[in-house]
């Protein structure tokens, strides 16, 4: 006689085993968009820190009523990199780029305060300065648009000339505080190069350039990534002169008493 689960008045079992034990469990995979989703938010808070980052120096130069030997090139160049970018990243040149305009809008804002901030404590040669390179980014940025939409029909070509000029400018923005690294290398002092900004730069340019892989954009990766070794160049040389950079000695009871 065969055993209950062979009697064709029960159940198979077997049957029931075998199809459970075909039953797959789902994979949790994410797509390569929503990875690069994940990392441009990411790149989004990061660039929001390095926007964030002269903060401090800003407010040393409302204190002091003077920009000293504080520069005003990295912002300036800042603020011509965020606007060609902004451009970049509009549906008709380059489409699926919202995080790009978000935060290449969000750092235009805060370069504007900062060149604002100059022109309010700078005298009155460093302010025309900043006025004639101001006022030449934006022609510029204007020429470019109206150039870009009346040659260029097609997304690819759009996307190609706009590109490199981000490739140049990006780079150019990255390139800037070389001016202030010479400058520190010359009086020994980290003084005028703020580590905030150095850092803020070095995790930027490491987010943006991992963003720029998926998928692959050259565009976003070539200045990206020299951008990064740039800021890493600054984080060894920080290194190098902080110890020797001069510290602001203790007020005396006198001056303390002059102050009150």
């Amino acid at each position: 006689m065969f055993p209950p689960f062979f009697r064709s008045d029960t159940i198979p079992l077997f049957p029931f085993v075998i199809s459970f034990a075909r039953v797959r469990v789902p994979k949790m995979v994410m797509s390569e968009q929503t990875i690069r989703s994940i990392i441009g938010v990411l790149g989004n808070v990061i660039s929001c820190g390095l926007f964030l980052s002269p903060l401090p120096t800003f407010v040393k130069i409302i204190k002091k009523g003077t920009v000293e030997q504080f520069s005003p090139i990295p912002y300036l160049a800042t603020a011509l990199n965020c606007m060609l970018w902004i451009f970049y990243g509009l549906p008709f040149v380059h489409p699926n780029s919202l995080l790009v305009i978000t935060i290449n809008g969000i750092g235009l804002a805060f370069e504007s305060v900062y060149l604002t901030i100059f022109l309010i404590y700078s005298n009155a040669q460093g302010r025309l300065k900043v006025v004639k390179v101001l006022a030449a980014e934006i022609a510029f940025v204007a020429v470019v648009v109206v150039v870009v939409l009346l040659v260029a029909h097609t997304y690819e070509k759009r996307t190609l000339i706009v590109g490199i000029l981000c490739i140049i400018f990006g780079t150019c923005m990255y390139a800037a505080p070389l001016s202030v690294m010479k400058l520190v290398v010359q009086t020994k002092s980290v003084k005028y190069m703020p580590f905030n900004l150095s850092l803020a730069s070095f995790l930027n340019g490491v987010c943006w350039t991992t963003y720029a892989f998926l998928p692959f954009d050259i565009n976003i990766l070539i200045p990206n990534g020299l951008g990064t070794l740039l800021a890493l160049s600054q984080l060894i040389l920080y290194a190098c002169y902080y110890k020797a950079t001069p510290r602001p000695e203790p007020k005396s009871d006198i001056e303390l008493h002059q102050d009150i």
